[in-house]
């Protein structure tokens, strides 16, 4: 199974931090694609297929191993992630891995960034497991809640959170530099791509210890 979403002009974000952390990366206004066509049935012309993001760990919507979680220790290998059906003009790509479980429950104003990923080269067409921490060769820059790499799922015993992929194809580099706070940066960067988001697709993974 595969999840992806139309793709999008715009970010919008909330009006809030709390909102701003639940909605904003799911949040954007479609737009019919050039040329007259629309995106959704009955329209002229054909519609844009959809940016396309799938893994070969764990089915979308689907348990993720442990050898990618906090239960294999703290510095568990990032999952091998691929993508396809890149919108003209993508210049580059952000991917964000995020635990929403906190807000939705009501525990915290704040979810959780576990992995934020930007400047991955337009060219590129997935990342390979286990990316090295740090700023890569090719100027992909990272963060995470802990360090400057991927952070595996860590929830405890009981209901499954649900960790969403959420991957971006964008007109642009936005140029953000990595501040001490996950959170701050993540901030910035979602205000660094206001206006210039191509596409996206959602990738889900479940995960609690047992």
């Amino acid at each position: 199974m595969r999840r992806s979403i139309r793709p999008r002009l715009t970010t919008t974000l909330g009006a809030s931090i709390c909102a701003m952390t639940c909605a904003s990366l799911l949040a954007q206004t479609p737009t019919p694609p050039a040329g007259g066509g629309q995106a959704r049935g009955g329209g002229r012309g054909p519609a844009t297929p959809p940016l396309i993001m799938t893994s070969s760990a764990w089915e979308d919507g689907g348990v993720i191993p442990d050898k990618y979680t906090q239960a294999a220790g703290a510095t568990a290998p990032s999952p091998e992630l691929k993508w396809s059906q890149v919108p003209a003009g993508t210049q580059s790509f952000v991917l964000l891995m995020h635990d929403p479980e906190p807000v939705l429950n009501k525990g915290s104003k704040m979810d959780i960034t576990h992995w934020l990923v930007w400047n991955i080269p337009g060219t590129s067409t997935g990342l390979s497991e286990g990316v090295a921490a740090g700023e890569l060769p090719d100027g992909t820059r990272q963060v995470s809640l802990r360090s400057n790499a991927y952070m595996g799922p860590g929830a405890p015993p009981g209901p499954y959170h649900h960790y969403t992929f959420t991957l971006y194809a964008l007109d642009n580099k936005p140029d953000v530099t990595a501040s001490e706070n996950a959170f701050d940066t993540r901030m910035a960067l979602l205000n660094a791509m206001d206006g210039h988001v191509l596409g996206k697709a959602v990738l889900v993974a479940r995960f609690h210890r047992q």
